[in-house]
């Protein structure tokens, strides 16, 4: 699925949930979506226009701010259906942290531990941010509730995964430390 396809996906998700204005939705994909999906918000405006344009959207009164809200249409159901019927396409993964790792020989142990304890600290927080979602949800009625909770379930584990693993990556880090002080030069066993 093209990156516009996903964007549209993202857009016309979001308002069907609810009616919203461009910059509710905005929030809505940064603050309830954020968790594993994000969009440039370059893009939200333009997918908006574009959807009004082939009848998946349309504009509702504007607020007291003057901005207008937008809702999805029945036809615009049917697109967003079609859309998340598509295959999803993987894309590469972009992680900075294990690009370093990778060359961790260039960097040393101590610097490579202060990655992984951020990448920790990280997942913690995470856990801790799904805690808050999952208790939001759990509060709610409706048909996507058991879906919204797949997707924390999916985080959760993910956060976990990265935390065992980070206490893995910290006891090698340590072996390494132990390894190199044992062979620096002017060291006798």
């Amino acid at each position: 699925m093209a990156r516009a396809s996903q964007t549209e996906v993202a857009v016309l998700g979001g308002l069907s949930v609810q009616p919203m204005t461009g910059y509710a939705l905005r929030e809505a994909i940064r603050d309830v979506l954020g968790h594993f999906w994000s969009e440039s918000y370059g893009q939200i405006y333009p997918t908006l226009a574009n959807l009004e344009r082939e009848g998946f959207v349309r504009k509702q009164d504007a607020t007291r701010t003057g901005a207008s809200t937008f809702a999805i249409t029945p036809s615009g159901v049917r697109r967003l259906e079609e859309l998340l019927a598509q295959p999803v396409q993987a894309t590469p993964p972009r992680n900075g942290m294990l690009l370093r790792l990778y060359f961790g020989r260039h960097l040393g142990p101590a610097a490579c531990r202060t990655l992984v304890q951020a990448a920790l600290t990280e997942a913690q927080d995470a856990l801790k941010r799904y805690a808050e979602i999952r208790a939001e949800i759990e509060g709610q009625d409706g048909e996507d509730r058991a879906y919204w909770l797949l997707t924390v379930s999916a985080g959760e584990h993910s956060a976990r995964a990265t935390q065992a693993w980070a206490h893995d990556a910290l006891s090698t880090l340590a072996e390494l430390d132990d390894d190199r002080a044992r062979t620096r030069p002017g060291r006798t066993s």
